[in-house]
């Protein structure tokens, strides 16, 4: 349909005026040989040294690289295409059609209820009812004696790392540095998300 309205979500490298880059680059190659597995660890966001611990800052320094804020690794079937330093380009990575698995940490809700929670239903809302909104029974009586671990209860919601799976990628834009993903994406705007391939069974898994 030639006017149909599309949810996109734009997922854009962030920059600022005292640290104008969008560089993102490979702070560590792991091998079969030095590690047991074949990975990249990626690094994104300048930073200030003040603002690294000084383990951080000697793993950086030893690599050779800028000081970076964020740090993370990706698994790989071969690293012979990647070297320390080496600066990664959006283009390079992904495609338009591509299907990627988009992770972060969701939006916090604070302490909630069972029915915004786990979305249980609601008793009568009448004079005579005796639950409203309560979320009722817990568990037995003298056996067990206790509630089961994993029983839906009130509790804190949201501000936790999920995946939002297989979103098909609209657009690459290495000159503004962005990607467009048919969907939604975890988290506030300006939430930190970290983009992979899709794991595919039969295909990648």
């Amino acid at each position: 349909m030639p006017n149909a309205t599309r949810p996109l979500a734009i997922v854009r490298q962030k920059r600022t005026v005292d640290l104008p880059s969008r560089t993102i680059g490979i702070s560590q190659v792991k091998t079969m040989d030095t590690d047991g597995y074949n990975a990249v660890q990626v690094g994104y966001g300048p930073a200030k040294e003040k603002h690294l611990t000084k383990p951080e800052l000697g793993h950086l320094e030893k690599a050779g690289v800028q000081p970076l804020r964020n740090l993370a690794e990706f698994k790989l079937d071969s690293v012979d295409d990647y070297q320390v330093g080496q600066k990664l380009n959006l283009s390079e990575i992904f495609k338009s059609g591509d299907l990627v698995d988009v992770s972060g940490t969701s939006i916090g809700k604070g302490f909630q209820g069972g029915i915004k929670r786990h979305n249980f239903k609601r008793g009568l809302m009448t004079h005579g009812s005796k639950s409203h909104r309560e979320h009722g029974s817990t568990g037995a009586s003298a056996t067990p004696a206790r509630v089961y671990p994993g029983t839906k209860l009130p509790g804190q919601m949201g501000n936790e790392t999920v995946k939002v799976r297989k979103l098909k990628i609209v657009q690459v834009d290495d000159e503004k540095g962005c990607l467009v993903v048919k969907g939604s994406v975890p988290g506030k705007p300006g939430n930190l998300l970290r983009i992979a391939p899709a794991k595919i069974v039969g295909k990648n898994v």
